[in-house]
């Protein structure tokens, strides 16, 4: 309930103080109340007993990050925009035992699982937009949704778990776009110096421009900067950089989706204490996608060395460093029974996305199947539910 009152007093103070910045204009700006509003539901069973790359499990939650805030439109057509909101998610059926079914002290015993204390954390941030001829800005800063940052990256970068678990961005965010091309810059800092809790930093950066009707040339990259804390000493330098190559022919056969991406990966990571120099792991990935009648195959596939060199490395802590290291599918390891040299990672999915009559409502049904060389290493089953108000100025859709 306190955190229910702060917001609401803080809310209450950005309604009261917002409009004294329309003087800065002359009086002629115009303020307007805002919202918006994101449901995000996720079925995904994987059964991945095949495999040592990660475990089984069913990630079965819903979450839901209701905001509202004001906006100031000037008379040049820039707008500000303060925003504050929650973000409200729950694991279904991660409700608390009862203490007579379980050992003392068991976390699933813990009152805070309830229905009642859900809450995340609150979101809460500004940004800016601007239309400068052909070349749109917009720059976001505080802690807001991971969704704003619309670039185009490899599973390698980030995971399907880290979508979905780590819903938001804190940090700063700035995009240019142009009628063939955009850009976008931004720094996500996921960990302050603590006792355990090491200080970890991204910033991160993609970019496309069209040079042909059919061809895209494209780019994403970022530094992870994971470093210590006072109890585990040693810094990791992570840099991962994936050039790219975009084909569409859908206008050509009048399909839906017909796109093939073809990129390179490239990692420079140091282990500044226990290596002390770089390794440089690399590969090719090809992206196929075919879709028509709502119903796509879409098929990734990486050849090349382990992309995640460091990932069972234990940091003097005692801990491991895993995916608090490296954010991406963990399939980028190639190998999980300790080859050396390059490999294959392959995901197959086969999906339904229909149309359901809403602009605001996404709705995806998938079959995923993982290969690692010749090795069938395990399939999910998924069903995905998205709602996005898109409320404020349409600009954040969700693909």
């Amino acid at each position: 309930m306190n955190r229910m009152k702060y917001m609401f007093v803080t809310l209450l103070a950005l309604f009261v103080a917002f409009p004294a910045l329309c003087s800065e204009d002359g009086g002629k700006a115009k303020v307007s109340f805002a919202y918006d509003l994101d449901f995000d539901m996720q079925f995904d069973n994987r059964e991945f007993y095949k495999s040592a790359f990660t475990s089984s499990m069913t990630v079965f939650g819903a979450r839901i990050t209701p905001s509202a805030g004001l906006n100031l439109r000037q008379t040049d057509g820039t707008t500000h925009r303060l925003m504050i909101g929650v973000d409200i998610m729950k694991d279904f059926g991660a409700s608390p035992v009862s203490p007579e079914r379980a050992p003392e002290g068991s976390a699933e015993t813990d009152r805070r699982l309830s229905n009642l204390n859900l809450f995340r954390e609150l979101t809460l941030y500004y940004s800016l937009d601007r239309q400068m001829g052909k070349t749109g800005l917009s720059v976001t800063a505080g802690i807001f949704p991971r969704r704003m940052a619309e670039g185009n990256y490899s599973r390698a970068f980030f995971s399907d778990s880290l979508r979905f678990y780590d819903n938001n961005l804190e940090g700063l965010l700035v995009k240019l776009s142009r009628p063939k091309a955009n850009f976008e810059i931004g720094c996500d800092w996921m960990g302050q110096y603590g006792t355990f809790r090491r200080e970890r930093f991204m910033i991160f950066s993609s970019g496309e421009g069209k040079v042909a009707p059919m061809l895209s040339l494209g780019y994403s990259a970022y530094l992870y900067h994971y470093s210590c804390s006072e109890t585990a000493g040693g810094v990791v330098d992570n840099v991962l950089i994936n050039p790219y190559l975009k084909f569409d022919f859908a206008h050509m056969v009048d399909f839906q989706i017909l796109s093939l991406r073809l990129g390179w990966l490239q990692a420079m990571q140091n282990d500044r204490e226990l290596v002390g120099r770089y390794v440089c792991p690399g590969g090719g990935e090809l992206d196929v996608e075919v879709r028509k009648w709502n119903v796509g195959i879409r098929n990734e596939l990486f050849f090349g060395k382990d992309m995640m060199p460091y990932y069972n490395t234990i940091d003097p802590g005692g801990y491991k460093y895993g995916n608090l290291l490296y954010p991406g599918s963990p399939f980028y390891r190639v190998h999980d029974d300790g080859t050396k040299g390059p490999g294959i990672a392959d995901r197959l999915e086969v999906y339904y996305a229909p149309k359901i009559g809403s602009p605001y409502l996404d709705l995806k049904i998938s079959a995923i199947f993982h290969f690692n060389g010749r090795k069938y290493s395990g399939c999910r089953q998924m069903v995905s539910l998205c709602f996005n108000l898109q409320e404020l100025l349409g600009r954040y859709r969700k693909h």
